[in-house]
């Protein structure tokens, strides 16, 4: 009898949704790869089937504007989920489109998000307990910015 050493093809599930509210752009000036900047997050909720709870007020994401329609981020931040539970949040991601269309977005305008690409994927810190499983799983999200928030959905790859 042979086994088959393909791997299954991964899945997605729809983990839960994120809305933080953030603040006005800090400038943090030059850097070789480009321009930094600091978007405070100002807090917000998240819910889906397995978990919901609130954004507490403080993290941020870390930018780097490496040109007008490109910029990478790094956002670091906290979940409290609705039994208490504190759980970190590490999210790499990437937002590019038309430059006429990232502008948009910085003017602060509503713009379909369809029209622009914003993935990332994201790292849990989950204490021993029931939420572990954030720990010992990957997942991705796209994300869409609004003029005073972002809203992530976020995907488990199975």
């Amino acid at each position: 009898m042979s086994i088959s050493l393909t791997p299954p093809l991964p899945s997605l599930d729809f983990a839960f949704r994120i809305a933080v509210a953030v603040g006005a752009p800090i400038e943090g000036g030059p850097l070789p790869e480009g321009r930094r900047r600091i978007i405070p997050i100002l807090g917000g909720t998240f819910s889906g089937p397995r978990l919901s709870g609130e954004v507490p007020a403080f993290g941020a994401d870390w930018q780097i504007v490496e040109r007008a329609a490109l910029v990478h981020l790094t956002a670091r931040y906290t979940l409290r989920t609705a039994d208490g539970t504190l759980i970190g949040v590490t999210n790499r991601a990437l937002r590019t489109g038309p430059g006429e269309v990232i502008e948009r977005l910085a003017r602060g305008e509503t713009v379909d998000p369809r029209l622009y690409y914003f993935r990332g994927h994201i790292r849990f810190e989950a204490p021993l307990g029931p939420h572990r499983w954030l720990s010992e799983r990957l997942f991705i999200c796209a994300a869409a910015r609004g003029p005073e928030q972002v809203f992530i959905d976020v995907y488990e790859v199975g």
